[in-house]
């Protein structure tokens, strides 16, 4: 028999991956249309885009770190104090061990012997997953979600800035659409695919927010285009 597939311990690297990728495409892709709707050459136009790349991916990544060390943080201190009770009040903690899985459906006796059993083994390990909700595959990695992240907004971020090198001036808001969106179906079957989901379901979030993204700063594009001249 072959052993179930699980998609959970990929979580958090594709969840800043596909978030970095995503933003790469949408935040560059508008940077360029809206300076493409207001701007009659091509130099502004890629200059924006390459700085717009710049400062996203820089920003992603260490916006990921930030947030997913204030994650591990948690983790680390609600451990600590976890160790803690079970030192001061190792009774206490082997009744709550119990209730858990008594919540979950065993009876009252086998919930207490699997407590029991469990914490003979190994008390820490098994109050951190099972009270905690903590395990291997869900635990917070900061780096692994900065690189993620950052590289993925590279990614994302350069697919419309080689589109702004080639395509004509007069079209350019027109294929910087039509080629994020198809950027964006790519990344939504892409993630489907990886995280075990619907790739239908995918590919309509990501191109909805992503056309309505786009279009707002297509208009502001527009008006200071009219503006200026």
């Amino acid at each position: 028999m072959e052993l179930e597939k699980h998609y959970i311990n990929r979580s958090g690297w594709i969840r800043a991956a596909i978030l970095g990728a995503n933003d790469g495409i949408l935040s560059t892709a508008s940077i360029v249309i809206g300076v493409a709707a207001a701007s009659a050459t091509r130099e502004p136009i890629i200059l924006t885009g390459v700085a717009g790349i710049v400062a996203g991916a820089l920003s992603m990544a260490a916006g990921e770190y930030v947030s997913v060390s204030s994650q591990s943080d948690i983790e680390k201190a609600d451990i600590e104090r976890e160790i803690k009770e079970l030192e001061e009040m190792p009774e206490i903690e082997l009744i709550e061990l119990a209730k858990i899985y008594e919540e979950r459906g065993l009876s009252k006796e086998l919930s207490l012997q699997v407590a029991e059993e469990l914490t003979e083994h190994n008390a820490l390990e098994a109050h951190v997953r099972d009270e905690l909700g903590i395990n291997e595959m869900t635990q917070a990695r900061p780096l692994q979600a900065a690189f993620a992240s950052g590289a993925a907004f590279i990614f994302g971020g350069i697919l419309p800035v080689i589109v702004a090198f080639y395509a004509p001036l007069n079209q350019m808001v027109l294929l910087q659409y039509l080629f994020s969106l198809l950027f964006l179906v790519f990344l939504g079957t892409l993630a489907a695919k990886f995280g075990g989901s619907s790739i239908f379901k995918a590919i309509l979030r990501i191109t909805v927010w992503g056309t309505l993204a786009m279009g707002i700063t297509a208009g502001i594009g527009y008006l200071f285009g009219i503006n200026m001249g």
